[in-house]
């Protein structure tokens, strides 16, 4: 039986936040003694560490001032001609975040727990070349984004059953209710599977139309897809309606629709492997409505025509799996877990074959 402890797997972050600016200042030089050629010692550098404990809304809350400033270097001296290195000064930050500058220049990015990014550097000690004068450290505001990682991101519209989902596959409780937006912020699950192979799964906010141009929670949902392996569509097989004053769409309108937003905010999201849940099959009239899809999803080309322009994606998702699940009786859960694992092993295998064939070739590139 594969299942998820949501006491031992699930990242909780409470008030989620997920970007946080930040000052960083590298430490001041030593300075040096001109009389006696003395250099003093660079200042402290600030570093990033990836640390799985910590959160942002954690950062936030330990340092409100937000400000993290290394020591500065010793000064050279008639007891000690070569000034000791400031201390550096560590700051704990969350796997999964993407460091900028404010003009936006990307500094790095620490996925893995213990990855380490240098962020400002400490001042030259003074020296000869600085005229026995120190130099600052390193300024600069930066921008701690975090794009969660997960082997899976669910995609659907509000109410499309993706907590309720997560819920019949795990023992987490996600919030659940029949209006929209009950999933507020990404929650984080890992499937174990009996072998004890781990897959983790992320329950992301749900998307609406025009979420590409930041409307609803826009951009907050869209930039955690980035990072997702696997992509697993859940959509309502009776179809979506936002609210009485936007227009009902049906379930093929719906895929159309998700796609759609996703290659507006980047175009790579449609090179993502991707599955298709078609849930609340346990509804009536779920079979024809699923039989009606089946068929629309075959060919494609012959109803497209059929959509505005402004709802057609560029390429036609393709899905590598498509499940009728019921996230209330648990309908198709088990396929669906199965389905996924193997989806991604073979997408290991084949990375793991394209790195061998790329190591021959350079192997035989280097014996001509």
């Amino acid at each position: 039986m594969v299942w998820v402890s949501r006491a031992l797997l699930v990242r909780q972050y409470g008030r989620f936040m997920d970007d946080l600016r930040i000052y960083v200042k590298g430490g001041t030089g030593g300075m040096g003694y001109a009389r006696l050629g003395g250099a003093g010692g660079k200042g402290g550098d600030v570093w990033l560490v990836a640390d799985e404990k910590m959160t942002l809304k954690k950062m936030k809350d330990k340092y409100p001032k937000k400000r993290f400033v290394a020591e500065a270097g010793t000064n050279s001296s008639i007891a000690a001609l070569k000034g000791n290195k400031g201390k550096d000064c560590e700051v704990n930050v969350p796997p999964g975040i993407i460091v900028t500058t404010e003009n936006g220049k990307e500094l790095g990015k620490l996925d893995k727990e213990g990855e380490r990014l240098l962020v400002a550097c400490g001042g030259i000690g003074g020296c000869p070349v600085t005229n026995f004068l120190p130099t600052k450290g390193q300024i600069h505001m930066i921008h701690l984004d975090l794009k969660l990682i997960a082997d899976v991101g669910l995609i659907g519209f509000p109410n499309a059953g993706k907590s309720s989902l997560l819920s019949k596959i795990s023992q987490a409780r996600p919030q659940i209710a029949d209006y929209a937006f009950t999933t507020l912020s990404p929650e984080i699950g890992t499937v174990m599977y009996p072998d004890r192979k781990q897959i983790t799964v992320a329950d992301l906010p749900g998307l609406i139309e025009g979420a590409h141009a930041n409307k609803g929670r826009g951009h907050k949902f869209l930039k955690h897809v980035e990072r997702t392996k696997q992509l697993l569509f859940v959509i309502d097989v009776s179809g979506f309606q936002l609210s009485s004053h936007t227009p009902f769409r049906t379930a093929f309108e719906t895929i159309m629709l998700l796609a759609k937003e996703l290659e507006l905010y980047k175009e790579e999201l449609q090179t993502k492997s991707a599955l298709l849940a078609v849930n609340k099959m346990d509804l009536p009239n779920a079979k024809e409505n699923f039989e009606k899809l089946m068929e629309q999803l075959q060919k494609p080309q012959n109803y497209l025509h059929l959509l505005p322009q402004k709802m057609i994606p560029e390429v036609t998702v393709k899905f590598r799996e498509i499940i009728p699940i019921s996230a209330h009786t648990g309908e198709g859960s088990e396929q669906l877990i199965t389905c996924l694992r193997k989806i991604i092993d073979q997408e290991a295998e084949e990375k793991i074959e394209s790195y061998q064939r790329e190591q021959l070739r350079a192997l035989h590139l280097s014996k001509i």
